[in-house]
């Protein structure tokens, strides 16, 4: 059993010239668009526990740079 490669043979794919190129005006089909959603999407959750999620980063925040305050402070000592 021998192995083929899954590209097409360049010699035999038309609209080609010698080296691979594509002729002057010979352009390759059209791809589709997905720029836009056909359907509906779901709703996202609620904007309550992403604020939620927003205040307990900031606290983290807040008191690691609170951490590196005191530490300097207490090195200038």
């Amino acid at each position: 059993m021998t192995a083929s490669t899954p590209d097409p043979d360049p010699d035999t794919t038309p609209g080609l010239e010698p080296g691979g190129s594509v002729a002057p005006g010979d352009t390759p089909p059209v791809e589709s668009s997905t720029s836009g959603a056909s359907d509906r999407q779901p709703p996202t959750g609620s904007t309550g526990a992403n604020w939620v999620a927003y205040a307990v980063v900031g606290v983290a925040v807040v008191l690691v740079g609170l951490f590196f305050v005191g530490y300097v402070v207490g090195l200038a000592d």
